[in-house]
């Protein structure tokens, strides 16, 4: 039984310094155009759907998300921050999205706990492009993004592109024209984020239709 305890730990230490040497060495291929070994992309999609649950689970939801305006406040942040990675009702893809490994959840369809939304925006996912949002953005700015982001899949694109357009002007990002081209980012004007996603947008698709958001 001691020398296969042995042979074991043995075994699992040579595996191990194998591995260490074959990271250390450069040669695994952290380009985002080519997947991760089965393996690997389990072990991520495990530990970060387990954290998040994990981190999410005593978040106490506010109980004004289907408040119009919260959810029209979201709007206007979401159209800013979410909708060149997340997409949004009509939108197939965008540029930005298309070079994105992993790619980021499809918000137009995908329906989340809002807990895990919040925390999400909140604090960022490591190595997969999602910012930290609460670096620069209040709790009752994220709920509202939540509070949208709760009503997002429902939405037709007419609703959306009307509740985007709606939105108070210090709360929404200038979309992308037909060409792709952000106003904001044309004009050199900014908004109350200082930053346009909006400008990433070229070659943005929406079905039947060029995409202006």
């Amino acid at each position: 039984m001691k020398k296969w305890l042995v042979a074991v730990g043995v075994t699992v230490i040579a595996v191990a310094a194998g591995a260490g040497m074959y990271l250390y060495a450069g040669f695994y291929d952290i380009g985002a155009d080519t997947p991760h070994w089965p393996i690997i992309h389990q072990v991520m999609e495990s530990t970060r759907t387990r954290a998040v649950l994990r981190q999410a689970r005593d978040i106490q939801v506010p109980s004004n998300l289907n408040d119009t305006q919260v959810i029209a406040k979201g709007a206007g942040q979401y159209a800013a921050m979410c909708v060149n990675c997340h997409l949004a009702p009509g939108l197939e893809s965008t540029e930005i999205r298309a070079g994105l490994y992993p790619q980021p959840p499809n918000l137009s369809t995908h329906q989340m706990d809002p807990r895990a939304t919040f925390w999400v925006t909140k604090h960022g996912i490591k190595m997969s492009g999602m910012p930290a949002w609460g670096l620069t953005h209040d709790d009752d700015t994220i709920w509202s993004m939540v509070a949208f982001i709760n009503k997002l899949p429902h939405m037709s694109p007419q609703q959306y592109q009307e509740m985007v357009a709606n939105a108070a002007p210090h709360d929404a990002m200038p979309g992308p024209d037909a060409h792709g081209h952000s106003p904001a980012a044309n004009s050199g004007s900014g908004n109350g984020h200082g930053h346009s996603h909006g400008a990433h947008s070229h070659g943005a698709r929406k079905s039947g239709a060029r995409a202006h958001d």
